[in-house]
């Protein structure tokens, strides 16, 4: 399995997604966002997406350069069609907003549509934090998705991840997840990796439990289950919420069959903390709290209990000493894209 320094994956990124005809300011932040999840471990939201994102640009489901427009403004909320551009551009722009508008005054809801994948939201939660902001983020797929609903077989509801952060004491809190049982990306690893997933991930197309991950991908379609196993109604739940806040209340909608694929819907909900408490004082009570929960008896073999956001801080450490793996199917596919482009990786 290969190895990359960050940097290395970040001039590979940068170089395809320039190859495919993407201006140079947002190829560089594209990548950036990439390689990040790379280095945190979320491999599914990482370099793997190339190959995805250069087929949207070429069918026209992301139109690289597109309009950030502002459909409706108040001090405390904005409303953005993003014209499908790239997810990540649209949405650090949104956040970017969004950040000012808490500032002014204490609280920000800002809602886009028409915007392509925007990756990994505890990328943007974690940037909020650390500028001092609580932060709420939704994402939901308004088309079919790849989620069946609890007690269903077919494809109904996106992976529909929430984030949720906030400054913590030396680092922020960071909570990262989707309210399917896993990321669809984390199927496309095991499936270049050819490797078997954990029961509980996915049905096949005839809704029988498999821990083949290529049977999602066959015809008829398997789909994902919903977050919680045998309590897979309280996943299902939270996605059904996260449809109704990021895909009906922007306008993105749900059920939708006409958008390009990769089109989402997000809701991003901002707090300036210091306007709530002074931030000496809240810097004391999370020091606590953090304290407090990681004092507890631990289970055998526990070494250390982990706050939401530790363990991607962690692995970030280790990859930048380290060097970030890639599994050979997905270097290999990552070599074809840039032959096909015309793009030389020699001398990365």
């Amino acid at each position: 399995m290969p190895t990359f320094r960050p940097d290395q994956l970040q001039t590979i990124a940068v170089r395809v997604l320039q190859g495919a005809g993407v201006s140079a300011d947002d190829a560089a932040l594209v990548a950036r966002e990439l390689v990040s999840s790379n280095l945190v471990g979320h491999d599914s939201h990482g370099v793997m997406r190339l190959m995805q994102y250069v087929d949207y640009v070429e069918k026209g489901f992301i139109c690289p350069g597109s309009p950030f427009e502002v459909l409706h403004e108040t001090p405390s909320l904005v409303l953005v069609d993003g014209h499908f551009n790239f997810g990540q551009v649209t949405a650090g722009k949104g956040l970017r907003l969004g950040m000012e508008k808490a500032r002014a005054g204490g609280t920000a809801t800002v809602m886009l549509k028409n915007c392509n994948h925007v990756g990994r939201l505890g990328s943007y939660t974690q940037l909020a934090a650390e500028s001092g902001f609580a932060c709420m983020m939704g994402v939901n797929a308004p088309g079919p998705g790849g989620v069946a609903p609890y007690g269903g077989k077919e494809r109904r509801l996106g992976t529909n991840p929430i984030s949720m952060s906030a400054p913590g004491g030396e680092k922020p809190l960071v909570l990262d997840m989707t309210t399917s049982a896993v990321a669809e990306g984390k199927l496309r690893v095991a499936f270049q990796k050819g490797e078997r997933v954990p029961e509980g991930w996915i049905i096949d197309g005839k809704g029988n439990p498999t821990t083949e991950p290529g049977d999602y991908y066959a015809q008829p379609p398997g789909a994902l289950l919903p977050l919680g196993g045998a309590l897979g109604f309280k996943g299902f739940g939270l996605s059904v919420m996260i449809d109704v806040f990021c895909g009906i209340l922007s306008g993105s909608g749900v059920c939708r069959q006409d958008l390009p694929l990769g089109s989402n819907g997000v809701w991003i909900y901002l707090l300036d903390v210091k306007q709530f408490l002074p931030q000496n004082e809240y810097r004391g009570l999370m020091e606590k709290y953090v304290k407090y929960i990681k004092s507890a008896e631990k289970l055998p073999g526990v070494t250390e209990i982990l706050m939401p956001g530790e363990i991607e801080l962690q692995r970030q450490g280790d990859r930048e000493k380290t060097g970030v793996p890639l599994p050979e199917k997905t270097w290999e596919l990552i070599n074809e894209l840039a032959t096909r482009l015309g793009v030389s990786l020699a001398g990365v």
